[in-house]
């Protein structure tokens, strides 16, 4: 499918742009991948409804535990979308397929 890839991604957070490295790999409506960034590399798990993506993952950062919950459309080689951050909102994402 054409969501296969990694992906570079650039997260607008309120601190500050974040990056992250995703790697996408779909089965049927089902999603597994990992993310790289600088709170490490977490392995996740999601869904695919035609060209859209969901997942979730949890990260440790300077304010503790935190639930990641991701919605991305792909286009092409782009993938863009939001994040939300645990109690902190959402942020807009970004990104291209390396």
């Amino acid at each position: 499918m054409a969501i296969d890839g990694t992906y570079k991604i650039e997260i607008d957070t309120p601190m500050g742009k974040q990056e992250a490295t995703l790697t996408l790999k779909t089965a049927g409506d089902k999603l597994s991948g990992t993310a790289e960034s600088a709170f490490g590399k977490n392995d996740f798990t999601g869904t695919v409804k035609g060209d859209v993506v969901t997942w979730d993952t949890d990260i440790s950062s300077p304010m503790g535990q935190m639930k990641l919950e991701y919605t991305g459309k792909v286009t092409g080689n782009d993938i863009s979308g939001e994040v939300k951050a645990g109690n902190f909102g959402s942020s807009p994402f970004k990104g291209k397929k390396i």
